[in-house]
């Protein structure tokens, strides 16, 4: 519940100037930059959510014994503002409103409401429209929530802060689109049966860093997780879903289980799969198979998928004890083709034939 209806707006008193943002846009890199405002609200038990604003971006003032610094009751979702011809649009947000209760569900948080979800981050976008860039770029919007009641008892706090700030970023690859290295983690899982595998919750990347620092040493881009129990089952990489494309025109993606994140952008790919004629399989994929169906060539592409990089081809797969290349090491067809299309309905080139556009702005 909650005992308002808008979100206030209130002023800021000294916004970046016209010339300060276009500096800041100019090589914004991702998650360095961000614009003047964000979006707040609080809940507690007597009230519900209420004082809902957007206001000039600020520091949080925290009590050092605030739930979140203690017990990690964090949640936050992921997704852009694309300028189009149209306007600026939002890719699917129902999808990221929808998760956010999920993942409060899981951590035993209270949910925001989906449309007071979606009327903070409207409201954002549209008071910091100048910060959406033009051409390939776009403005990554974090909304998240934490426990912030001062308390350092085991149990569900008793108020939480919702926010949301945006961070203005260019194309994840500069140059185009390339394929990535991956490096198969041995001693490190991201989730386990009945852990928060399918929650978006900070504590699940923070397990993941350790993986991650891992792969950057062995000279890859991302690691991959096999399952908790048998260490056998490719499941997903650090911060985004994969998937399989076979020789005879299927399309392997591990199922979702509790232990796989919902990807909204695994959601899109595997419906445009369909459409495009590909038989989608939602199985699971042992890590020996994959290394087999790639010596054999009966796997012919292999690709990671997620809000910041879209989609992005793994070429080339390394782990203890040797590597293994996938196809031409490159971008295949299929994977080309579905980026194509999920990055042209998402900037308003590509027919939207499924509602997913939001125009906000």
């Amino acid at each position: 519940m909650t005992d308002t209806s808008s979100i206030k707006r209130l002023s800021h008193p000294s916004p970046a100037s016209a010339e300060a943002r276009a500096a800041l846009m100019r090589n914004p890199g991702f998650g360095k930059v961000f614009s003047d405002h964000m979006v707040t609200m609080t809940w507690n038990v007597e009230r519900g959510w209420h004082d809902g604003a957007v206001k000039a971006r600020a520091p949080f003032a925290i009590d050092p014994a605030s739930a979140v610094l203690h017990y990690a009751q964090e949640i936050f979702e992921g997704m852009k503002a694309y300028r189009t011809k149209d306007g600026i649009a939002l890719f699917r947000p129902e999808q990221n409103a929808r998760r956010l209760v999920q993942s409060a569900e899981r951590m035993a948080m209270p949910p925001v409401p989906e449309d007071l979800f979606l009327e903070a981050v409207e409201a954002l976008v549209r008071v910091d429209a100048d910060w959406v860039p033009d051409g390939e770029g776009s403005l990554y919007l974090r909304p998240f929530m934490f426990a912030s009641e001062a308390f350092l008892g085991v149990r569900p706090a008793t108020e939480y802060i919702f926010c949301v700030i945006a961070s203005p970023v260019g194309a994840y690859f500069k140059g185009g689109f390339k394929a990535v290295t991956v490096w198969v983690s041995d001693d490190y899982t991201r989730a386990a049966p009945g852990g928060t595998g399918a929650a978006k919750c900070g504590g699940n990347y923070a397990a993941s860093l350790i993986a991650q620092a891992e792969a950057s040493r062995n000279g890859c881009d991302q690691v991959v997780f096999l399952d908790a129990a048998e260490h056998r089952w490719v499941e997903e990489l650090g911060g985004m879903n994969v998937c399989f494309v076979m020789e005879d025109g299927s399309l392997v993606t591990p199922p979702l289980g509790g232990t796989i994140l919902p990807g909204i952008t695994r959601a899109s790919i595997l419906t445009l799969a369909r459409e495009a004629g590909l038989r989608v399989e939602e199985r699971p994929y042992s890590f020996d198979d994959w290394k087999a169906d790639a010596e054999s060539g009966r796997l012919r592409e292999a690709f990671a998928c997620g809000t910041a990089a879209v989609v992005a081809g793994i070429g080339t797969v390394r782990f203890n004890g040797g590597s293994f290349t996938i196809g031409n090491s490159g971008d295949g067809p299929v994977t080309a083709r579905l980026r194509s299309e999920l990055v042209g309905i998402q900037r308003g080139t590509v027919a939207d034939k499924h509602g997913w556009v939001r125009l906000v702005a």
